[in-house]
């Protein structure tokens, strides 16, 4: 078991030295591995991941100043304190320039040490935290804005499930903010200053996702050159929010049920047991009840995932919501890109409350955006808003006429406006106005006939179901 101060390595020629030095570092509750040289060092680095690691400068075969070279060319950012004599203060600076952390002189002071170890051991944390900060700002996450009575009902659950250690399994339809949940949870929780860790279950093979999870030893597999810590290690103290968790494959979900159990996994390749002390949320859009069921999803896994269940309701179940919504990304999206837009028309808000939203509060930040960023004013109106149309195969056969003013009736009404202002606006020019619409001619032209919607005037061009033959002005 991996003591949660971290692994030490102690790279130094002079036995007896040495063995102070792992003395010492034992003292302050780390686990110490020892070298004899840098090429040995080197290679303990790439395979036990050492949280810092003290070099003495002068060593045989490969000192410690040409080591901490070669880590840094292969990437390894391991926090490096050099061990150097009085009379070679020179080549200690020499180091620190070349990325080493700090130096410590021999004979030592045991305070000293324990003060550039614990300053040492705080910049690996550091180093991590922003790591998996900037993986985080890869995703663009829409704020949680509402007053549903499902979305205050989730929120108290959610604020009272925080408090406590229990997995958290949150449930809905894609889009509807389950990982906005999550990052509130954490931030409620007593774990709210250790790393929250994001892991999407889909998004890598099964191989890659088990080295995400539980990190590799070095030579686990292809490609796998040196030691690497996974998320639960990252994470430690901290969230691990497993994202779509329905979709794990039976092996990963065996070795996810042992970490919910015993707290203790493997990293690929390795055979030493290491603990994790993290709080699991997990989401998914499935039903895992029925999963379990169909031998899919293991029945024990989601009785350990399901300890406290919260469902987070569509779009189209809190329509009340979505001006407040609205006006959130509008304010959101207008700061980063740094646009005066300042509001959004009635009759804009009109077309974004008429339309079933299946993507939900995503779907909803994505047409905020783009309406933003393309608007020509200071407020969206109804022309940058743009809906997705329906498939190319509705338009063969038109549903029955839809009662006066109701969604169909109104969803029917965008279109045809849409397409007549994307034809004024290209000349009547259908193969331009295709492609700014993303369309294929043939099909605009078949929404055109369904939903009367024709263009300026253009002498001689009669619309087509057909592409226009060669030569044909279109």
């Amino acid at each position: 078991m991996t003591d949660l101060r971290g692994k030490a390595l102690v790279v130094e020629d002079d036995a007896s030295s040495r063995g102070i030095f792992e003395r010492r570092l034992r003292a302050l509750g780390m686990e110490v591995v020892t070298a004899g040289d840098g090429e040995e060092g080197l290679a303990l680095a790439r395979r036990e991941a050492p949280a810092i690691i003290l070099a003495d400068i002068k060593m045989p075969r490969m000192d410690g100043l040409e080591m901490l070279k070669a880590l840094r060319r292969e990437g390894i950012e391991t926090t490096v304190i050099v061990i150097t004599a009085f009379g070679t203060i020179e080549s200690a600076v020499e180091a620190m320039k070349a990325g080493a952390y700090d130096f410590i002189t021999k004979p030592f002071d045991p305070k000293h040490l324990e003060l550039v170890v614990d300053k040492a051991l705080e910049r690996g944390r550091l180093l991590d935290a922003n790591r998996l900060f900037r993986d985080e700002q890869e995703a663009r996450l829409p704020p949680l804005v509402g007053d549903a009575p499902a979305i205050r009902t989730a929120l108290e659950t959610a604020r009272r499930a925080a408090a406590a250690h229990s997995t958290v399994l949150l449930l809905g339809e894609s889009g509807t903010g389950k990982e906005v949940f999550s990052r509130l949870i954490h931030q409620w929780s007593p774990r709210r200053d250790r790393p929250l860790v994001v892991v999407n279950c889909v998004a890598l093979s099964e191989q890659l996702l088990e080295s995400e999870l539980f990190g590799h030893e070095r030579g686990a597999f292809t490609g796998a050159h040196q030691t690497k810590k996974g998320k639960f290690e990252l994470a430690d103290g901290g969230t691990v929010f497993l994202d779509e968790v329905g979709d794990l494959r039976p092996g990963l979900q065996t070795k996810l049920l042992r970490v919910l159990q015993e707290r203790e996994f493997e990293r690929v390749g390795g055979t030493k047991v290491l603990k994790a002390d993290v709080r699991i949320v997990a989401a998914t859009n499935k039903d895992l009840t029925r999963a379990t069921k169909e031998g899919t999803f293991r029945e024990d896994l989601f009785y350990r995932l399901n300890v406290i269940s919260i469902t987070l309701p569509p779009l189209r179940e809190r329509m009340e919501d979505l001006p407040a919504l609205a006006d959130a990304f509008r304010r959101k999206f207008a700061t980063d890109i740094k646009k005066d837009v300042d509001g959004i028309e009635p009759e804009a808000l009109r077309l974004l409350r008429g339309y079933h939203w299946p993507g939900n509060v995503r779907e909803l930040a994505n047409v905020v955006e783009r309406a933003v960023v393309l608007c020509p004013g200071r407020r969206i109106g109804p022309e940058d808003i743009l809906l997705p149309m329906a498939a190319e195969d509705d338009a063969e056969t038109p549903a029955s006429p839809p009662a006066p003013g109701g969604f169909h009736d109104q969803v029917r009404e965008f279109r045809r406006r849409l397409i007549q202002d994307t034809l004024r606006k290209t000349g009547g020019n259908q193969t331009k106005a295709a492609e700014l619409l993303g369309l294929s001619r043939p099909y605009l032209v078949r929404l055109m006939n369904q939903l009367d919607a024709r263009g300026p005037d253009r002498p001689g061009v009669q619309p087509s179901a057909d592409p226009p033959a060669k030569g044909e002005t279109p």
